[in-house]
This record gives C-alpha cells, sequence and structure tokens, in this order.
C-alpha cells in the first residue's frame, strides 16, 4: 500500500509548495490584474497619463487635444 500512497504524497506536497509560492507572488506583486478594462493600479487615469505624455513632449499639441476629446473631457 506505502507504494501507492508514497507517490500521490509525494505529488500532493509538490502541488502545495508550488500554490504557496504562487500565493506569496501574488500578495507581495500587489496581485496585478489583467482584466481588460480594469483601471491602472497605479491610480492614473486616462487623461492623467495624456497629460504626461504631453508635458514629456511624446505628442504634440494637436494629438493631444484630438486624444482629450476621444477621451470625453
Amino acid at each position: 500500500m506505502g507504494m501507492i500512497i508514497g507517490p500521490i504524497m509525494m505529488i500532493a506536497m509538490l502541488a502545495a509548495v508550488v500554490a504557496v509560492v504562487v500565493l506569496m507572488v501574488r500578495w507581495l506583486g500587489g496581485g496585478y490584474s489583467s482584466a481588460p478594462g480594469a483601471a491602472p493600479q497605479s491610480g492614473k487615469i486616462a487623461l492623467d497619463i495624456l497629460k504626461e505624455r504631453y508635458a514629456k513632449g511624446e505628442i504634440d499639441k494637436g494629438e493631444f487635444e484630438e486624444k482629450r476629446r476621444v477621451l470625453g473631457d
């Protein structure tokens, strides 16, 4: 009977270790959401990001205005 239970227990222990590691990584990593349409974790909204890009010079005024209209502000 030990030859059957032994491998099953080994697999169960390995699965438990993997589960603990995954849970620790998710807990320490802040639980990032990969759901489409989810709010950014940093609390920034799209308009804030757009304003930052304009301030850095990544986009010009015309592109900024166009994207701002699309966002509805």
